[in-house]
């Protein structure tokens, strides 16, 4: 559905909730949602970004899930959050500030619903909100609580670093890490 630039900047005070539950094999953390996202209310809704794909790709649903389909996910173990949950154009917008306060609010939602996994969609917002500044791709040695903490990269359609085949075989790294 194609939004107006008025519809999108407007959608800037929306905040979507979470798709979580107590236990989940992975959360998975965006930076911040999209103005796109933020207008329709789902994650990771911008036609172009590479997260349903990539979670389809590597095996963590059945089949391609539509950004509408959110809510199914905690039945396959999964939910999603975001790091700051104020929506913008680019995650750039953000002040280190903001990522910082929402590495603790992370870190007291991680506590209290204990995924085995904390995926992190983006190794800046990380490095900034938890202030691990050497911190690569893929698994880190600290724990949050008692959850596991994997940073995957951005699937941002902005992210050229990583198409698509490589996203998905990252996000499959961690799917046979959560399959035990």
């Amino acid at each position: 559905m194609p939004f107006t630039r008025a519809e999108l900047e407007a959608a800037a005070d929306n905040v979507i909730p979470d798709v979580i539950a107590p236990g989940l094999r992975v959360l998975f953390c965006g930076i911040n949602p999209g103005l796109y996202s933020a207008a329709t209310g789902h994650h990771f809704a911008r036609p172009g970004n590479r997260f349903w794909p990539a979670l389809h790709g590597a095996g963590f649903t059945p089949r391609l899930f539509t950004p509408a389909e959110q809510d199914q996910l905690p039945g396959y173990g999964l939910g999603i959050t975001n790091i700051v949950p104020r929506a913008s154009a680019r995650a750039d917008e953000l002040t280190p500030a903001e990522l910082s306060a929402g590495g603790a609010a992370l870190s007291a939602k991680v506590a209290e619903y204990r995924p085995a996994w904390l995926a992190v969609l983006g190794i800046g917002a990380y490095r900034a909100a938890f202030a691990r500044p050497k911190a690569a791709i893929g698994p880190q040695p600290d724990r949050l609580g008692a959850s596991g903490v994997w940073i995957l990269p951005n699937p941002s359609g902005l992210n050229a670093s990583y198409q698509l085949p490589r996203l998905i075989e990252e996000f499959a790294r961690l799917a046979a890490a959560a399959r035990g």
